[in-house]
């Protein structure tokens, strides 16, 4: 159904703005203290994306979510290890 997601945090000046930002993505959640709005969207629409948003007047900032690039397999083979040693000390 959806390709890879992406994520873009935008800081914005006011909250009158956010109905606006709809258009460019899902709107996954909106800080009304903070004042950003987190949008998800394909990869291959960010680059284009953030031109068009650091282009507004009402953006303060916008940043780009890492998450789809950071490893998230942990499995590293040193649990057997540990549960070797586990039952050695146990014996």
């Amino acid at each position: 159904m959806f390709g890879q997601r992406q994520g873009i945090i935008v800081y914005i000046h006011s909250m009158k703005h956010v109905k606006s930002l709809r258009k460019l993505g899902n709107i996954h959640y909106v800080s009304r203290r903070l004042k950003y709005v987190i949008l998800y969207l394909n990869m291959e629409e960010v680059e284009g994306v953030t031109a068009r948003l650091k282009k507004l007047n009402y953006v303060k900032k916008v940043d780009i979510s890492h998450k789809p690039f950071v490893k998230t397999d942990f499995d590293s083979g040193k649990e057997e290890d540990y549960h070797e040693e586990l039952a050695y000390s146990i014996m």
